[in-house]
């Protein structure tokens, strides 16, 4: 199983959003985000990266 992080902007503890993410959907201009025990959280941003292999995926905000 693939799980990732999920990060704002850029990879450093203080951006984590959220960790043990299992499905990210993208609609228009936000990114919501599902972890393992199924919690929902949406973001208003973009898809910038994600990294499969290391588990770790950057999503662009305005902020």
């Amino acid at each position: 199983m693939c799980l990732s992080t999920v990060y704002k902007n850029e990879k450093k503890p203080e951006t984590m959003v959220m960790n043990n993410v299992m499905t990210i959907r993208c609609e228009e201009d936000t990114v919501i985000l599902t972890d393992l025990m199924e919690r929902t959280v949406a973001i208003q941003g973009y898809l910038e990266s994600a990294d499969l292999v290391d588990g770790f995926v950057i999503i662009r905000t305005a902020e």
